[in-house]
This record gives C-alpha cells, structure tokens and sequence, in this order.
C-alpha cells in the first residue's frame, strides 16, 4: 500500500493531504480534529485502501496545510468548510463517506448540508452533533462564547498546553500501552509554531457556531437518513456517549458501537474501527 502526500490549492490554501487506494474505488473522506491532522489516519488508513479511495486533507491552521495568517484569513468553522468544499472540487469529488471525528464533525456536517446528494454515509469517531453529547469539561470554552473577553480567552489557552493534549486528550481513558508517543508528540509540536496558539483560540471561540447549528445538522439527519456509523470512545473526557446515542433519535438505523478507549480511539483501536467500517461500508454502499 502506497500513500501519495500531495498538495492543492484552494483560494489562498495551499492543502496538504494523504491519499491512498484505488481511483476508481468509493471515496472515504476523513477530516481530522483538535489539535492534530491527517496523520492521525495513519494506522487506519492502510486497513482501507484494498476497497476504497481514502483520502485525508489537513484542515487550515492544522498540519502540514500552508494558510495565510491571522488577519488575512478568518479561522472559522465556515472557513474551513468552504476549504473543504473546494477541495472536494479540486479533486472533482462526486460522492464521499464521510469520517468525522472532533472538529471535522461540525466542518463535515457543513459540507454536508451544502451538499446532501453527495453523501454516501457518515462514521463518526468521537464527532458530536447533540447537546447531551457535551460534557461538564466544557465551562472554559462556554464563558468565553458567553462574554468573549480577554480574560476568558487566556483561560482556554490551557487546552493548548502539551499536558493536556498528552494526558487529557490522548491518554484519558486509554490504556498507556497501546498510545504511541508520535501522534501527540507531534501535535504538541504543531502548537508550537509561532502563531498556533492565536488560530486555535480563534477558533475556541467559534464553535460557538458548531452549537448553533446542531438543529440545522439534525434536520439534515431526519430529511437525508445517510447511512451512520459511530465508533466512539467511551472514555472521552470532552464528547461522551450519550452524544453517539443521541443520533438515533433522527437516524433510528444509527449503528453506535462504544469502544473502551479515550478521545483519539484509533491510537489504541485503529484495527477494530477499520473492521466496522469495512463491514458498514458494504452493506451500505457498492464500488
């Protein structure tokens, strides 16, 4: 298996992505969280691409992704689905599943109102679209959206401190023995580049707006019925299981399998969630 990293420019991005699998096979579009990127695919990609086209964009401010700084691009959750649909242009992308996990949730679930016909169905790993889905860990993140002050913005830069995203993100609930020290060795070294800290704060404060959209994502839900599969850890401290429940309410053919791992389940479950989507994918859609 050979994974081509490959560069497109969409307007003033320049996208950095993986891609993998057969041209002419049923494309898997995977859309990474906070605060990583693509490479978080790595252990699942290649359990993959015997059947399908599996293709991974960094988001804009993420990654290996080159994007103007602030002040010259607004990094916001609507950005960054505009990149991602001009990305899906670019590569002339008629129909995708989509796999949303953390930020990519809300930024797929926008390329998907904008573009319903072309969803073939939808795995979520840890992509919460319900309320109950949030847990208590939220105050930091909600004060800031209330009154987005100077004050409140410098209490959230503690989710930008490589502490946490080793032991709150990447090790809560997991089993220590099966985390690989790359994936968040690397993500805390992406936080580290001049200017990284101001992105992400920025977009600590917009989603915000992923909140307010969660009725328009579930009326899409209710209309579209996409084919859905939730692989989530159980264990996360930031997106809990109710929120994998909670699709059934407007999908009632939701699959939802709970993993006994943390927030980034596929650093200790990659072989287990590429068999549910393996056995999903065919059930739901044909090459």
């Amino acid at each position: 298996m050979n994974v081509a990293y490959r560069t497109t420019t969409v307007g003033q991005v320049e996208v950095f992505y993986r891609e993998a699998g057969p041209v002419d096979a049923p494309v898997i579009l995977l859309l990474h969280g906070f605060p990583t990127a693509g490479h978080m695919f790595r252990d699942l990609i290649p359990r993959l691409v015997n059947r399908y086209r599996v293709i991974a964009p960094d988001l804009p401010g993420f990654g290996n992704t080159k994007s103007p700084p602030r002040g010259e691009f607004d990094y916001t959750f609507d950005n960054l689905a505009r990149v991602v649909e001009g990305f899906i242009a670019a590569l002339r992308l008629d129909h995708y599943a989509l796999y949303i996990f953390d930020y990519g949730a809300p930024t797929g679930l926008r390329v998907a109102l904008a573009h319903p016909e072309r969803v073939t169905a939808i795995i979520s790993q840890n992509g919460n679209a319900y309320l109950e889905g949030l847990s208590d860990a939220w105050g930091p993140w909600q004060t800031y959206w209330r009154e987005p002050t100077v004050e409140h913005r410098e209490a959230c830069r503690d989710s930008l401190l490589p502490e946490t995203i080793r032991d709150w993100q990447y090790l809560h609930g997991a089993d220590p023995d099966r985390v690989s020290p790359d994936g968040f060795t690397l993500d805390i070294a992406y936080m580290a580049r001049p200017g990284a800290d101001e992105i992400q704060l920025d977009l600590i404060l917009d989603y915000r707006s992923n909140i307010a959209l969660y009725p328009s994502f579930q009326a899409y839900f209710r209309e579209w019925q996409p084919p859905f599969l939730a692989a989530w850890g159980k264990n996360d401290p930031a997106f809990i299981p109710a929120g994998a429940h909670a699709y059934r309410r407007d999908l009632p053919d939701a699959e939802v399998h709970l993993l006994d791992t943390g927030h980034f389940a596929l650093e200790t479950h990659s072989e287990e969630i590429a068999k549910l989507i393996l056995e999903f994918l065919a059930r739901v859609i044909s090459r």
